[in-house]
C-alpha cells in the first residue's frame, strides 16, 4: 500500500470515527450565555425593561419559562425563544441563573413613593414576595433589584389584564390602586437583593 492511500484510508477511517461519536450536550453555562444579549451576562441585566435572572428564584424562571412557551405570557421574542428549548434545558438553565450571585443596582427612584410602596408591600405582597422581595415563598419572583421601568412594564400588564394573575395574588392586589401598584415598583426597585439596609 503506497503512503498515499495509507493516509487516505487512515483519514477517512477518522472522519467515520469522528461522525459516530456524538457531541456532547451543551453546558448550563453555554445554554444560558445564550441569554446574556439581553439579561446580560451571567443574568446580570443591563436592560432597563429586561429582569435580571442572577440569583432569581429557580421555581420563578421554570414558570415564566413554562409560560412564554405556551404562549401564556405576553412577549416580544421570549415566546418564540422558550419554544426552542426541552425542558432539560430549561431546568439546567434555572440551576444555573439561580446559582448566580445577583447584581444590585443603584438607580432613581421617587423616595416618597419608595416608603409607600415598603408599607404597601409588607401588607398585601410580603407573604410571597419575602423579606422586602429580596426571597420568594413558592413560585413567586425575586423582586428585590429589577430594575423600575421592568417592574413598571409588569405591573401596567396585570393591571390591564394583559398578563394573567394567579388568584392568590389576585385577590391580594383587588384593593390597590394603579398608584399603589407604581409605589410598589418603586419600593423593590428600591431595594438592593444580597444587600441589607
Amino acid at each position: 500500500m503506497t503512503i498515499k492511500l495509507t493516509r487516505w484510508v487512515f483519514a477517512a477511517g477518522a472522519l467515520l470515527a469522528s461522525a459516530a461519536t456524538p457531541a456532547a450536550p451543551p453546558s448550563p453555562a453555554m445554554l444560558a450565555n445564550a441569554c446574556a444579549g439581553c439579561h446580560g451576562t451571567y443574568g446580570a441585566s443591563a436592560g432597563l425593561s429586561t429582569p435580571s435572572l442572577a440569583g432569581q428564584s429557580k421555581k420563578a424562571f421554570l414558570e415564566s419559562m413554562k409560560d412564554f412557551k405556551a404562549g401564556k405570557r405576553p412577549a416580544t421574542v421570549m415566546g418564540r425563544l422558550a419554544k426552542g428549548y426541552s425542558d432539560a434545558e430549561i431546568e439546567a438553565m434555572a440551576d444555573f441563573f439561580a446559582a448566580q450571585k445577583p447584581h444590585p443596582y443603584d438607580q432613581v427612584v421617587d423616595a416618597k413613593k419608595a416608603d409607600k410602596g415598603a408599607l404597601l408591600q409588607e401588607k398585601y405582597c410580603g407573604r410571597c414576595h419575602v423579606d422586602d422581595g429580596k426571597d420568594f415563598k413558592d413560585d413567586a419572583p425575586i423582586m428585590a433589584g429589577q430594575w423600575l421601568q421592568y417592574l413598571q412594564i409588569q405591573m401596567d400588564e396585570y393591571i390591564s389584564g394583559k398578563r394573567k394573575m394567579s388568584e392568590k395574588m389576585a385577590e391580594k392586589v383587588k384593593p390597590l390602586s394603579r398608584d399603589d401598584m407604581d409605589a410598589i415598583a418603586h419600593f423593590y426597585a428600591s431595594e438592593k437583593q444580597g444587600e441589607d439596609k
